[in-house]
């Protein structure tokens, strides 16, 4: 796939690479009777399999990145739901692993601004981590998303705020906190010193608020390598919280240069169009794909993106979804 995509040689020898996983609702619930990897997780064979890929290519350092609930380090937790740490330290690319929830082993969060002046904040902070990191890759999970609609390679990136900061109104390292009452819904604002609204009436709902931070994200932490693991997933949600989700097999795995191309096509492929109507489609809401092509991240117009390997109808694998309720 990477061969099709013209190699990582050129983008990562010599570099540090840092990849954002996706781990939500923690490392270590299975669902439906099989391990979160197969279900609403990376699995941890695809994120070795980049590794493995990433080291071959020359990289210098890889370093595995996600904010979880678990005030443990990161590494502890994957090796208690059964991830091979071994096999990651045995290759040549020295490996680390960094709980971004906080300031893990950085010394001062950083502060990104946005280059368009923002659509829900002017300015994020963010784990050192993320800026310190020459090529910087998302490998999401093919799956919908209660707020969403879709959670693919740009709403992985919703992630990369740190709980201590953006879980609550006062500043806490300890804290494992969900961003639902910032990011999601704009009830509290965040504590002293960080960058307010852009509007005091920026909007509080859900649905518009969410694809607007998802973009906000993707412009402060561009994207060079986006990667969805659609091998076995599941469908109507994000994880085993939302009611009603169900075990899909795809078996697909996807890869782009562009994520907002990336997850346009993986959008199609669930059999949904990545251009529908806000309020239509998946999209409970906004569509986060057409702003983001709006902010000229990229284009969701599938006849303006070059598909290799699977045509688009030989991957499609309909995920048979949408929203019960629409609230735009």
């Amino acid at each position: 796939m990477m061969d099709e995509l013209g190699g990582v040689g050129s983008l990562v020898a010599g570099k540090a690479v840092g990849v954002k996983l996706n781990i939500s609702g923690g490392s270590r619930q299975p669902f439906l009777g099989l391990p979160a990897g197969r279900t609403y997780q990376v699995h941890p064979a695809v994120v070795y399999a980049l590794a493995l890929v990433l080291d071959r290519a020359g990289a210098k350092r890889i370093r595995l990145l996600e904010s979880t609930k678990f005030t443990a380090p990161l590494e502890h937790s994957l090796a208690l739901a059964g991830w091979d740490l071994v096999a990651f330290r045995s290759l040549k690319a020295a490996v680390e692993f960094e709980d971004t929830r906080n300031l893990g082993s950085g010394r001062q969060y950083v502060p990104v601004k946005l280059p368009g002046g923002g659509s829900v904040y002017p300015a994020y902070y963010l784990n050192h981590s993320y800026a310190d990191c020459d090529v910087y890759v998302s490998l999401a999970k093919l799956k919908n998303h209660f707020t969403a609609g879709v959670t693919l390679a740009m709403k992985n990136n919703f992630g990369i705020t740190p709980n201590a900061l953006y879980g609550q109104s006062t500043y806490d390292e300890a804290s494992t906190e969900n961003r639902l009452d910032m990011l999601h819904t704009g009830k509290i604002p965040p504590p002293r010193g960080l960058p307010a609204e852009v509007v005091a009436t920026a909007s509080k709902r859900q649905t518009s608020r969410v694809p607007r931070v998802i973009v906000d994200m993707v412009e402060i932490r561009p994207i060079d390598l986006s990667i969805i693991d659609g091998i076995e997933t599941i469908s109507g949600g994000e994880g085993p919280w939302i009611q009603g989700v169900k075990l899909q097999k795809p078996r697909l795995l996807i890869a782009g240069r562009n994520p907002v191309c990336t997850d346009a096509l993986a959008c199609a492929c669930m059999g949904y169009s990545p251009t529908a109507a806000p309020g239509t489609g998946p999209f409970p809401g906004d569509n986060h794909l057409a702003l983001a092509a709006q902010q000229n991240v990229g284009t969701h117009c599938l006849e303006e993106i070059e598909v290799r390997g699977l045509t688009l109808q030989e991957g499609l694998h309909p995920f048979d979804w949408e929203p019960r309720t629409r609230n735009f």
